[in-house]
Order: structure tokens, then C-alpha cells, then sequence
């Protein structure tokens, strides 16, 4: 547009004494008008004192019409007679900007928004970038105040925020005098969200050097920010997803990450097998069937918001959660997409009221979730209030994220695999029901660990042995996990292969040492092994003479409370764990009254790293001495009150409450070594029987006691002792000074003896031989009459 120039007169009284057709083209005055009137009518506003002084430039003036008009002056005086100015021409030109010189044309062409704002924050100038941004023209915004129409628009939102922090920027750079750059996010008028990089410098007048206005530069620097904050997400994925081995807990992790973040409603489904312990099937051609584990939404009715966690999600074999399944990549949806238009009219027909909600639905992304070559399911994010699309770019950063969440399912899938596994191998391990023996009442409990090192090596055993008594076992080897499990039920056989040979707690032990200490060396090659070492208490309570006999391998001591008294540690000489070596066991015996309580339990009831284990074993104790109904409930009540809401380790817990045979249930005769007190011995028997209303087997048990004492007169060597023990069954045993054990053989034809103890075998329901401190004793089981 051709520039439209202008003059005026004006006296020394400030009053219009000559007008130009150019002025009347710039403000609509006329002359008539405006001569014989003071100028200063003409004005906007007051002159700055720098342009009085200077006598021209910038200049703000009222149209006719009422808006206003930028003018640069220049005031030349008018001299007098007397040679003083008496009154001054001005030259005036309308403000449209500077030439278009080069440097003028790479401000108004520039690529990044560029602005100029007087001191008190009004628009002097804007380049196209500015404009298109700001979606109005330069003309609009010349001469208005930065925050005009903005509070009215924005208030109460992010935006407004952000225009208030612009506005005391700018002020700033007015006051120090100094740039200022800054990064900031709103929403432009004509789009979306943006991110901007500001840099705001202040134009100095020359020569005063004062601040005369502020000029800014805008990038817009949203796709680093948009960069950034994907990378800031993939940070915090590495700590937020995958802190638990859990495949639900993971599962919420990634939704908790892209809700409101990145996504206004996300949602995790997974194939039914990665819940379970199947192996992976192959992925269907047509519809795919998944199982809802997480979902997570910044607002109530969105697509698939409905559903309820746990239930079963169906996809159309076209859809874009099926075709990201199947192609194992990122899909893209948007509204107009058949494929997107169909999964919208599913999600909605499965929730009436998410209807209001279509139209906000802009985009989605379906990311399969894949770890170690296997799909595991799908991440569904959905985009509503958010402003932006989803992007390409933001499928690769979905790729990203969703495989490193994916190896964090995978291993929580894993972990709950082994560990379903090893539990089960334990189970089948330990005892499935206790052995039915009159000694001792027992209760047990085992609990398998919390934490994420895996079920321990913990066992117990209660083992019924030769003439009434009972062996208890508690143990634990060292480590987790299937290994530990394995190595748990290897020495728990070996434990039960030795007590049946009767050998005492501290032989036991030695030789479950030697065991340890082999297996330990075949194994020295396999890492996950080679520290094998494990701990064991082995007890032996004769209900008889009410002895409790036992020994440690590096276990901790049992507790003991005797009827009526307090609850104590029993004082035992604790050998080294099982596969050190080096030091022997001792074995510590006890008489206890009947009705004692004894209490073995492996470490993790009472040693913690969170928790003191004297102040544990304390309250363990102090529970013990707490009443209960039965050693069932005393059991609930130990571990209730001891352990913690998660412990770090197994915890096996074996109560027993001791029993007493009295002498009326227990006949016992010396037997001097002669043949001709056999049958005196044996009548012996028969009366016993008798008084005991056992006549129905006495015929049997004479048999057993013929041939037993007369081995005993004949290979054995005195004292010899024939005894009856009445318990669950029947027990004959006949004791002699000899260590030399009898051996069941088969006799010859013409052989004159040896079917002794063939004839016991096949009389009783079991037999066998122990070695004791003064020789050997002999023994056999008969059934009692069923009555």
C-alpha cells in the first residue's frame, strides 16, 4: 500500500493555524475542522517527555472514526522576526513500519514468531509468524495491551498461567534491563498444544541508552518437548513398571504411567495363558479372546472403561488391538478408520453411557506386549481431552515402553511359574498327614516366604520308631527356589532312611553331615549349588522312661515349657550347619514330665534383617506361655504374633505335647540264659495278654516270644530282657548284650534252622533291630485286636 504523507502548522500556543490534505486522509479531520483548535485534541494519549524533548517521533492520534492512528512526526520550527521559533511545521508520515529493506524482510519472514511491545507491554510490531500463530492480524493487535482479552478467555486454566508468567517476564526485561529466555506450554488460539522456547531482549534509544521497548522470540520447540517427555517416561518406566513380581501390580504400573501423562484412559490385556502356568499357544487367525488386568482413565465413561477387571475382552479380528497382537507392531487409530469406528461402536455397545464420549475420542494406539519372541498381549491408550494426535513418533516411544514392560510381565509370569513350582514340589516334600503314634500330640505349620527370593528349603517330619518313641525333625537348607526345594526333600529321605535304623540324634547327624558334604562336591561345579549347607534339630521322646533325646546341626535351640512353668530355650551344645565339618555333635538328653510342650521351628520364625531376633524370640516365648485351647491354636497364635505381614523366609513350626506310657500298659521280665525258661517266659506273656484282654493274639505273640528269647539264650549274650509295650500296636521286644544284629535269610531245604525270624516276619506287621548302649534289642509289631 502506497505510504500517505501529511503537514501541519502549529503556533507557539500549541494551536493549528494550517492543515494538509494528507492529514485529513490520515486522522478524517477536515480542515475546518481541526484549524483554530488545539493540537493536543488530536492525541491518543500524552506525549512521552523524550519525544516533546526531541521534538518528533512515534505519535499516537484519534481518528476521526475513534481509533487510533501511529504517526512518526518530525517538528521543524517556524522563526520569528526576532529570530525565535514562534511557531513549528510538521511533517507526519502513518507508522506502517520500516521499509522493507533486508533486514526488515528477515524479521517479517522469519520462520520462528517474532514481536515488539513498548515498555508498558503494548504490540508496536509482529512478523507472519506471530500473526498466524496468534490467529488474527497485525493490525488487530497493534497498540493493544498484551493481556487484553486474555484473562476474560483463559480463567482458571493452564493458559492463563502461562500469559501471566509471559507478562512478568516482560516486565522484568523492562526493569533489569536484562534478556530472558525461558521454556513454556499453552495452547495456541488457532491449534493445539505447543511448547515454546522465549527469548526476550530489550531495544535501547540511542544516544540515552534507555529501554524503549522489548522485542521476543518464539520457537516452537514442541516436538522436543513432546521428545522429552517421552524420554522422561522411558526413565521413569525403568524405575515405576516392574517393582514387584506381580503380573497384575505390573500391569497397573503401565497404566498409572500413561494415565494422565500420555493417555486419557489405558487400558492392559493379556492372553489367559500368561496368568496361569501354560505354556504359550499360538496366536489365533481370527478374533482374539484376552483377560482385562488394569485399566486406568482420567474420566468416568470412557471406551472401555466399563469393563471389569478380570473379564474377558473380545477383539475383532480387524481391529487395531488384534492387529497389533498379530503383526506385533504399534497400530494407529483414528475416527473415519472402519477399524476404529468398528472398535469404538464395541466399546460402547459393552457401555451405553461412554455414547456422550465418541466424538471426543480423537486417537488411539495398540501396542502388543512381546518379551523374549512371545506375545503376552495388548496396551490399549486412548486420547480424548488430550489436544494432540497420536503420531508415529509415538508409536516407536509405545514400542519402546511396551517392551520393557513386557519383560517386566514376562518376569513376574516367570517368577510366579517357579514359584507355583517349587511350592508344589515343596508340598510334596513334606509330610501330607502325621504319622498316628501315642507319644507325643503334635501340631505343625509351615509358611512359605513372601518375599521375591522364592519358597526356602524349610522341612519338619515326625517319624515313628521302635517301641513307642518318636523321632521329630525340623530343618532348612540354605538358599531358595526349586534347588533348595530338591535338596530339602533328598535329606528329609535321608533323615527318615536313618531313623529307621535307630541310630541316636548325634550319629544321625554325622552321617547327615557326610551326606551334605558329598552332594556338596558333585555338585562344586554348578554355581547355583555349590554353597549347599543346611541346618537341622533331630529329637527322639520315649514315652516310657520319658526321655527327649536331641542334637543340632547350626540349628536354633526348641523352647521347652514344662506343666506349670515358663517357657525357655532348651541349653543345647549346637554343632556346625550340615556340610561344614570339622567339629562333632553332641547329643543332649532331658526327662520331662508328662504333658511338657516343646517347640522346634526353623530360623525364619525369629531372625529378620528388619527385626531384633532377641526381642522376636522373646515374644515368641511369651506366646508359648499364653493358654490356648489346643496346640492347633498355639500354633495360630505363634505366628500371628511373631511373624511379620511378609516374611523374608520360610517358616516351618513343629508343637508337640508329651504323653506317658505307664507301668500298666508296659510288662518287662529278666530272662536268664537258659533254654528251660523259655516256656516259663513265654507263659509269662500269655498271662500278660490276659490280664490286658488281648487273648485273641496271645497264640501269635507266644510264637514271637519263643523265637526271639531262645535266639537271644542261643547267639546272644546276657543280660537278656524280654518286654511288652500295649500302645497303638502290640511291641515284643527282647534286648540281650550282644552288638552283633540278626539278618533275615531264606532257609534251605534240609536246613535244621533259620526260619526263626522268617516265621516272626511273616507273623507280625513289621520288625527290625536297634543297637543300644549295652548290646541290641529286637523287635516286632502286632496289630491289635479290632474291637
Amino acid at each position: 500500500m502506497e505510504r500517505v504523507a501529511a503537514a501541519a502548522i502549529i503556533n507557539d500556543l500549541g494551536v493549528v493555524t494550517g492543515w494538509s490534505e494528507g492529514a485529513r486522509l490520515l486522522t478524517g479531520h477536515s480542515a475546518e475542522e481541526v484549524v483554530g483548535q488545539p493540537a493536543a485534541g488530536l492525541l491518543a494519549e500524552a506525549l512521552p517527555a523524550r519525544t516533546r524533548a526531541a521534538r518528533g517521533g512515534p505519535v499516537a492520534l484519534r481518528h476521526r472514526d475513534g481509533h487510533r492512528v501511529e504517526l512518526t512526526l518530525t517538528a521543524c520550527p517556524v522563526l520569528g522576526p526576532d529570530g525565535g521559533p514562534n511557531g513549528y511545521v510538521i511533517t507526519a508520515e502513518e507508522n506502517r513500519g520500516p521499509e522493507p529493506t533486508l533486514a526488515g524482510q528477515a524479521f517479517q519472514q522469519a520462520s520462528m514468531s517474532m514481536s515488539v511491545f513498548d515498555t508498558r507491554q503494548h504490540y508496536l510490531r509482529l512478523n507472519d509468524e506471530a500473526c498466524q500463530v496468534l490467529g488474527t492480524s497485525e493490525d488487530a493487535l497493534i497498540g493493544r495491551f498484551l493481556m487484553a482479552g486474555v484473562d476474560e478467555n483463559n480463567e482458571g486454566n493452564e493458559d492463563s498461567e502461562n500469559n501471566h508468567g509471559f507478562l512478568r517476564h516482560m516486565r522484568q526485561v523492562v526493569e533489569t534491563g536484562l534478556p530472558v529466555r525461558y521454556e513454556s506450554f499453552m495452547d495456541a488460539p488457532a491449534g493445539s498444544g505447543h511448547a515454546w522456547n522465549i527469548e526476550m531482549w530489550p531495544l535501547r534509544d540511542h544516544p540515552s541508552g534507555e529501554v524503549s521497548a522489548v522485542a521476543l522470540a518464539a520457537f516452537d520447540s514442541s516436538d522436543q518437548y513432546w521428545a522429552r517427555l517421552r524420554l522422561a517416561l522411558l526413565n521413569e518406566a525403568a524405575t515405576a513398571v516392574g517393582t514387584t513380581l506381580d503380573v497384575v501390580r505390573t500391569a497397573e504400573e503401565l497404566v498409572e504411567l500413561l494415565v494422565p501423562k500420555y493417555a486419557d484412559f489405558a487400558s492392559v490385556d493379556l492372553l489367559d495363558w500368561v496368568l496361569g502356568a501354560d505354556e504359550p499357544p499360538m496366536l489365533p487367525d481370527g478374533d482374539i479372546v484376552l483377560r482385562r488386568v488394569a485399566h486406568g482413565s482420567t474420566t468416568a465413561g470412557n471406551p472401555g472403561a466399563a469393563a471389569s477387571l478380570g473379564e474377558t475382552q473380545f477383539y475383532h479380528h480387524a481391529s487395531p488391538p488384534a492387529r497389533a497382537l498379530r503383526e506385533g507392531r504399534a497400530v494407529l487409530g483414528r475416527p473415519g478408520e472402519p477399524e476404529f469406528d468398528q472398535w469404538i461402536e464395541e466399546r460402547n455397545a459393552r457401555s451405553p453411557e461412554g455414547r456422550a464420549h465418541r466424538s471426543g475420542v480423537h486417537s488411539m494406539l495398540a501396542v502388543p506386549l512381546r518379551a523374549r519372541g512371545t506375545t503376552l498381549g495388548v496396551a490399549v491408550s486412548v486420547r480424548m481431552a488430550h489436544p494432540d494426535s497420536y503420531i508415529p513418533a509415538d508409536a516407536v516411544f509405545g514400542e519402546e515402553l511396551a517392551s520393557r514392560a513386557a519383560v517386566c510381565i514376562d518376569n513376574a509370569r516367570r517368577f510366579a511359574r517357579e514359584r507355583s513350582t517349587a511350592l508344589a514340589l515343596q508340598h510334596s516334600l513334606l509330610p501330607r498327614g502325621l504319622p498316628g503314634q501315642a507319644a507325643l500330640d503334635v501340631a505343625h505349620r509351615y509358611l512359605p516366604c513372601g518375599s521375591l527370593a522364592g519358597i526356602g528349603g524349610d522341612w519338619y517330619d515326625v517319624i515313628p520308631l521302635s517301641g513307642s518313641r518318636v523321632g521329630l525333625v525340623v530343618g532348612d537348607v540354605v538358599g531358595h527356589g526349586i534347588q533348595s526345594s530338591a535338596t530339602m526333600g533328598r535329606l528329609r529321605t535321608a533323615v527318615r532312611t536313618l531313623a529307621d535304623v535307630d541310630l541316636p540324634p548325634d550319629e544321625l547327624l554325622t552321617h547327615l553331615d557326610d551326606l551334605v558334604t558329598h552332594l556338596a562336591a558333585e555338585a562344586e561345579s554348578d554355581e547355583e549349588v555349590a554353597g549347599l549347607g543346611a541346618t537341622c534339630l533331630y529329637a527322639v521322646y520315649d514315652p516310657i522312661s520319658r526321655h527327649l533325646t536331641l542334637a543340632a546341626a547350626g540349628h536354633p535351640a526348641p523352647a521347652l515349657v514344662l506343666p506349670g512353668g515358663v517357657a525357655q530355650l532348651i541349653s543345647i551344645a549346637a554343632g556346625p550347619p550340615l556340610g561344614v565339618g570339622g567339629l562333632p555333635f553332641e547329643a543332649t538328653e532331658l526327662e520331662l514330665p508328662e504333658d511338657s510342650v516343646v517347640a522346634l521351628y526353623t530360623d525364619g520364625l525369629v531372625e529378620d534383617r528388619d527385626r531384633d531376633v532377641d526381642r522376636a524370640t522373646d515374644e515368641f516365648l511369651r506366646v508359648l506361655n499364653v493358654p490356648a485351647d489346643s496346640l492347633e491354636a498355639l500354633g495360630d497364635n505363634v505366628l500371628k504374633a511373631v511373624l511379620p505381614e511378609q516374611p523374608s523366609d520360610d517358616v516351618a513350626l513343629l508343637i508337640a505335647r508329651t504323653r506317658a506310657l505307664g507301668a500298666d500298659r508296659v510288662a518287662a521280665w529278666n530272662v536268664p540264659p537258659d533254654p528251660a525258661e523259655v516256656a516259663a517266659t513265654r507263659q509269662a506273656a500269655v498271662e500278660r495278654l490276659s490280664a490286658w484282654g488281648l487273648d485273641e493274639i496271645a497264640f501269635v505273640t507266644e510264637l514271637v516270644v519263643s523265637e526271639l528269647v531262645t535266639n537271644a539264650i542261643r547267639y546272644g549274650e546276657p543280660p537278656i530282657q524280654l518286654r511288652l509295650i500295649r500302645d497303638r500296636a502290640l511291641i515284643c521286644e527282647v534286648s540281650d548284650g550282644s552288638s552283633t544284629s540278626p539278618h533275615l535269610r531264606r532257609a534251605h531245604a534240609f536246613d535244621e534252622g533259620g526260619r526263626g525270624l522268617l516265621l516272626v516276619a511273616q507273623l507280625t506287621q513289621r520288625w527290625g533291630s536297634r543297637q543300644t548302649g549295652k548290646g541290641k534289642t529286637i523287635w516286632a509289631e502286632q496289630p491289635l485286636p479290632a474291637h
